[in-house]
């Protein structure tokens, strides 16, 4: 049993139209699939986690509440790039499920917090897991909220946010320099962008990379370049544009737990982003820059 959504096929389409925006494969996996509820991706943050702040010895064996931490603190490396965020209104564009949107609330005090996906049922599942949250119908917007749109056409008001983060969504991204323009237009002057996920190291790189990774073949991820990302947000006018990768504190201790979970460590080909980041095609970023 596959604990990552399995390769698309001709005997496995879509059902029904993709949402717009979406591609069919994004449409099914966040859709009918629901990549929150499988294994490897426990606690539901669906991202690939950040692990070098777990407590004990460096080697122990990793556990299930492990794995959730790593994915809350890939949350917290991205939210404290935000200086003084207390107050400070935020966007997260690729929100899926809104938990971290609720820890940017907790945490940090970004308020009031927007969350935003181009998935319907991915909202659904947001408005639901944080209805503690949200305004009661019929009050104004309040600490937190979620709207359904696209990366490239953010429905709010421009110099609305002070600060936009996105979390292992961008690989999704069709149109990036849309979402670099959006980010820039929603900003307020001085305000920041956080940006984490995995990209191709070069073109080769990202050539390379769907012979040895089912979700680039399939449709589900693009191969970015992550020096062409960078350049993306530059050239749609935000500044201070930098780069850090963080691969180091990703790809092995991902592996290691998968490889240590009965249920997951035969699945061979999850485990090959090590393989990717070993060889030098894609590594793990976080990108950060400032509006105006």
């Amino acid at each position: 049993m596959t604990q990552q959504p399995p390769p698309a096929g001709p005997a496995d389409p879509p059902d029904g139209p993709a949402p717009p925006d979406l591609p069919e494969r994004v449409a099914r996996v966040y859709g009918e699939f629901d990549l929150s509820t499988v294994p490897a991706f426990a606690g539901g943050f669906i991202n690939f986690g950040y692990w070098t702040g777990l407590p004990g010895p460096a080697d122990r064996e990793l556990t299930t509440a492990d794995r959730v931490r790593s994915e809350e603190d890939l949350y917290r490396l991205v939210l404290g790039t935000f200086d003084r965020p207390q107050g400070r209104t935020a966007l997260d564009v690729g929100c899926g499920r809104g938990l971290g949107c609720a820890l940017a609330l907790r945490e940090f005090g970004l308020e009031p917090v927007i969350g935003l996906d181009a998935h319907p049922d991915q909202i659904a599942r947001a408005r639901d897991a944080n209805a503690d949250l949200l305004p009661a119908a019929g009050d104004s917007p309040g600490r937190l909220e979620f709207l359904l749109g696209a990366a490239q056409r953010i429905p709010l008001p421009d110099s609305s946010v002070d600060c936009l983060f996105s979390v292992e969504a961008a690989q999704h991204f069709r149109d990036l320099p849309g979402f670099a323009r959006e980010a820039a237009r929603v900003l307020r002057p001085g305000g920041r962008l956080a940006l984490t996920t995995f990209f191709a190291r070069t073109r080769a790189a990202a050539r390379a990379l769907p012979e040895l990774l089912p979700p680039y073949a399939d449709g589900l991820d693009v191969p970015h370049v992550v020096d062409e990302v960078a350049a993306t947000l530059t050239a749609a006018g935000l500044r201070e544009v930098r780069v850090r990768p963080i691969g180091d504190g990703v790809w092995e201790p991902y592996d290691r737990y998968m490889a240590q979970q009965p249920e997951l460590r035969d699945d061979e080909w999850p485990r090959r982003y090590l393989t990717a980041y070993e060889t030098g095609l894609l590594d793990y970023y976080l990108l950060t820059a400032a509006a105006g």
